[in-house]
């Protein structure tokens, strides 16, 4: 009897063994390998009730992480093992098929479609799943394949990837345009000397060109017949009783022949003609040309002098075409030349010229600028800042909301809640802190200004999947 009792007890315990291992091999839980295991020796047997409900899903066999929403057989010819409600297993994945299979849903009612890849792989499935790094597939809820390029992302995450968000608000656009010019000379500050009538000149003054000369300076004498005619006849209108004057008789004459009004006073005082005449700098200014010579004869027109007024300037700057349409009539410059480090010269644009350069496809500008120190000189170049933009405030972002990729620009709107929607926009003028939006934003709206080009790329990922799997997991 007692040899019957150890064979029965061997045999048990061959038995147990036997299932426990057909049960490890092949992967199963422990939940799953009591099915196929004896009770050991004394052990009282309680009978596993049978799964109920609808097959919700099939597993793998041997209990690899892989699924199917039909029947299906492995490579070897081993069909899946049908999974019920009713079942309750450790294997994570299952679990949660359990809980949302029946009714496709979450918590909050929304319905699940399907799930995909975390990584972003062309993988979906319509039953929970784990790729093969153990990470869980992601749930799509119904609604959200009709906008598929919205993100979302965990509060926690949000952090780590430093997320920030602004508000689009209306605002003035300004923006520095900074370009090369060249100074100039005001043209309508040139003074041209001659002569009226022929004329001998004499006593030509001792200034060359580029000479600086003050307004009233001697340039030459001269002699003309014309001129001596006409004063005598002032002169003698004068001694008869005749009131001095430069608008009537001999000294209108006088005038028309272009004798300055110093020598007509001098005329008038002395009641007599002088055997030459002085010629007097009509301004202060630099000496252009001089074409004088002491002895010579100049007739009527012969340019005898170019003097240039230096006490204002010009400034021609060079805009880029694309920059043109910025620049405004009466926009404040900031200039500064090479030659005088650490001087800055204000003004203003008063004359954009209406043509492009062809050659370097150019706008040039006139800024004036006071140059009453005369520190200023023609041909000297320029650094110039101009500042553009319209004075009517306009919505805008921060420049560093705008994702431009050249084909279309990108902002991404906060939603809230963690969802992120990414919105084509129409962008206006570009300051230096932001750039104005003409469509696609409204004023209000938070704007992410930072790791938008993380959520620019799992946008793309999120519709390029989308795309692709559409079609397979819609029903």
């Amino acid at each position: 009897m007692t040899t019957s009792r150890f064979l029965l007890f061997v045999s048990s315990l061959a038995i147990a063994g036997g299932g426990g291992y057909a049960a490890g091999t092949r992967g199963l839980a422990p939940e799953l390998s009591a099915y196929f295991s004896e009770p050991a020796l004394g052990e009282t047997v309680v009978p596993r009730p049978v799964p109920t409900g609808e097959v919700i899903y099939y597993q793998h066999p041997d209990g690899l992480p892989e699924y199917s929403a039909k029947p299906k057989k492995t490579s070897d010819g081993r069909p899946f093992r049908a999974v019920r409600q009713s079942e309750d297993v450790s294997f994570e994945p299952v679990k949660a098929t359990a809980e949302h299979s029946s009714a496709a849903g979450s918590g909050d009612g929304r319905k699940i479609l399907y799930y995909r890849n975390p990584m972003g792989l062309p993988d979906t499935s319509k039953v929970p799943k784990k790729d093969s790094m153990g990470m869980d597939y992601i749930p799509v809820y119904e609604g959200e394949e009709a906008n598929s390029s919205v993100v979302k992302v965990s509060l926690g995450k949000l952090q780590r990837t430093g997320v920030k968000t602004a508000m689009a608000e209306r605002t003035v656009i300004a923006r520095a345009v900074r370009v090369p010019g060249t100074i100039a000379i005001d043209e309508r500050l040139i003074r041209i000397v001659s002569m009226r009538t022929d004329s001998f000149v004499e006593d030509v003054a001792n200034v060359t060109t580029g000479d600086v000369i003050r307004k009233g300076d001697d340039l030459f004498h001269f002699y003309s017949k014309d001129v001596a005619k006409a004063g005598a006849e002032y002169a003698t209108e004068l001694r008869g009783g005749g009131k001095p004057g430069l608008d009537v008789g001999g000294a209108l004459q006088l005038r028309n022949l272009g004798v300055q009004e110093e020598a007509i006073s001098s005329i008038a005082k002395n009641r007599a003609v002088p055997r030459s005449i002085p010629y007097l700098s009509p301004s202060d200014g630099v000496v252009l040309e001089r074409n004088a010579t002491t002895g010579m004869m100049a007739e009527a027109g012969d340019v005898l002098f170019r003097i240039a007024d230096m006490s204002k300037v010009w400034v021609i700057a060079d805009v880029p075409e694309f920059e043109a349409t910025t620049i405004r009539q009466g926009a404040h410059a900031t200039v500064k030349v090479r030659n005088l480090p650490g001087k800055t010269f204000d003004g203003t644009i008063n004359l954009i010229y209406p043509e492009l350069q062809s050659q370097t496809r150019t706008a040039r500008v006139r800024i004036e600028l006071s140059n009453a120190d005369g520190l200023l000189l023609a041909n000297m170049y320029a650094e110039v800042e101009i500042a553009s933009g319209d004075a009517t405030p306009v919505v805008a972002v921060p420049n560093s909301a705008v994702i431009d990729t050249g084909d279309r620009q990108v902002v991404f709107v906060d939603k809230g809640e963690g969802r992120f929607e990414p919105r084509d926009v129409a962008l206006g003028v570009r300051g230096d802190e932001r750039t104005e939006i003409r469509k696609g934003v409204e004023a209000g709206e938070k704007i992410v200004v930072s790791a938008n080009f993380l959520l620019d790329a799992e946008s793309n990922l999120n519709a390029a999947l989308n795309a692709l799997t559409a079609g397979e997991v819609q029903p």
